[in-house]
């Protein structure tokens, strides 16, 4: 089992962050490529102020139209992502990690809330879940594919909460919490989850030809 960790903990996390880097700075360069090799009349209108525009109005909860139609998609879509985002970073365990292998260290969250917010990310895992299945036209989109990423989302977070609480069997929940961690930062590149990369780049797009072609708001 210390050996297992060892790995994990080890040379298994330095492999997953440099897949996690590479592929990403491999995919969004194929991206730009693409762009400049069949749609290169995009730079002609592309604009930075209308971009920033854009990435800024959707990031305002319920500021674009689509937002506001759906209310309680738009809350637990922007809890979920900044749990999911801010908990991982500011975990009081994570930062003690950076500090002792990097000499970094920064503020980190209080434990009680940290358990909160892990619990509203399985929460949250759990509503995206039931709205593939219940909701028609969420369904007739879904594949199995997307049903194994929320797992794989939500599998460092279940796995942290019962390591945390030391519930029967904990050593192995250790384990697998920085596993599926570390699977979770690999498939990043790779799979639906890429967006976290590509959002500011669609918004950019998707600003300029609204501002500069359109004169129009695309939010």
């Amino acid at each position: 089992m210390n050996d297992l960790y060892r790995f994990v903990t080890g040379p298994l996390a330095w492999i997953a962050f440099l897949v996690f880097v590479a592929g990403s700075l491999v995919r969004i360069g194929h991206m730009l490529y693409l762009v400049r090799k069949k749609e290169a009349f995009i730079f002609s209108y592309f604009s930075m102020s209308y971009g920033l525009r854009s990435i800024f109005n959707w990031l305002i909860p319920y500021g674009p139209v689509n937002m506001r139609r759906h209310a309680v998609l738009t809350a637990v879509t922007f809890i979920f992502h900044l749990a999911l985002i801010f908990t991982p970073i500011f975990l009081l365990s994570h930062v003690v990690l950076w500090d002792e292998n990097w000499n970094v260290s920064y503020w980190s969250l209080p434990d009680a809330a940290a358990d909160i917010l892990t619990v509203v990310v399985i929460a949250c895992c759990a509503f995206f879940w039931i709205r593939r299945m219940t909701q028609a036209e969420v369904r007739f989109l879904t594949s199995a594919s997307d049903y194994v990423i929320l797992l794989l989302v939500a599998a460092p977070f279940v796995t942290g909460f019962l390591a945390y609480h030391q519930v029967s069997g904990y050593p192995l929940f250790s384990i697998l919490h920085v596993l599926t961690g570390e699977i979770m930062l690999m498939i990043i590149p790779f799979t639906r989850l890429t967006h976290m990369l590509f959002f500011p780049f669609t918004r950019a797009y998707t600003g300029s030809e609204f501002g500069a072609v359109r004169h129009a708001r695309d939010w």
